[in-house]
């Protein structure tokens, strides 16, 4: 079992990036892939690998901690692998953990592909069992800023990346105003607005 990789990122996709060392190209699948925009020196991802009849995965991360929380939320009924990417593509890990010990099921709910049974479920299966993960820190901090970039295609790219997450075009295109008002946005800027004000709906 992989535990992480270090390389350089060759290739930003809204369901993945490509990370290249010795020659060899990973596919590595991650929330928020554009948090990589603009990375050109190695960076480490560590490393979550699903083995299927029909698929080899890899599922990215920025830490150790949120390699942590991806493990315990897959481990509910219910959540696959995508759904858990998903869910901490917002990055708000502290909001998600509060949410769970305080048993805010309708705050999970707003989560793609999250409905009250699973909500609940989630609270059943992990509540009480992430303090460890409660201060975690979202690997994107550590990232530098990426250069910016053509507004209308950062807008594309966000939006294409929350259809990859798994959000309904119609709760996209309620959105899209909002993120038209940003000037000068790059990507990651777009999807993190875009999060957030998905969870505010």
């Amino acid at each position: 079992m992989y535990e992480y990789i270090i390389g350089t990122i060759t290739y930003i996709s809204p369901y993945y990036i490509v990370l290249e060392t010795n020659g060899i190209g990973y596919q590595i699948s991650v929330g928020n892939p554009y948090r990589y925009s603009g990375k050109t020196e190695e960076v480490k991802v560590y490393l979550h690998q699903v083995i299927r009849e029909d698929a080899h995965t890899f599922y990215g991360f920025g830490d150790l901690e949120e390699k942590q929380l991806f493990l315990k939320l897959i481990s509910v009924s219910g959540i696959g692998p995508k759904s858990a990417l998903a869910i901490m593509a917002s990055e708000d890990h502290g909001g998600l953990i509060h949410a769970i010990e305080s048993e805010d099921a309708a705050y999970l709910t707003k989560f793609p592909g999250v409905g009250k049974k699973t909500a609940q479920q989630m609270v059943l299966d992990l509540k009480g069992k992430l303090g460890d993960l409660e201060r975690s820190k979202a690997a994107v901090e550590a990232m530098a800023q990426a250069v910016p970039s053509n507004a209308n295609h950062a807008l594309t790219e966000a939006l294409e990346a929350l259809g990859a997450l798994g959000y309904s075009e119609k709760e996209i295109k309620k959105v899209t105003p909002k993120l038209e008002e940003l000037e000068q946005a790059q990507t990651d800027e777009y999807l993190r607005t875009a999060l957030k004000l998905m969870m505010k709906r």
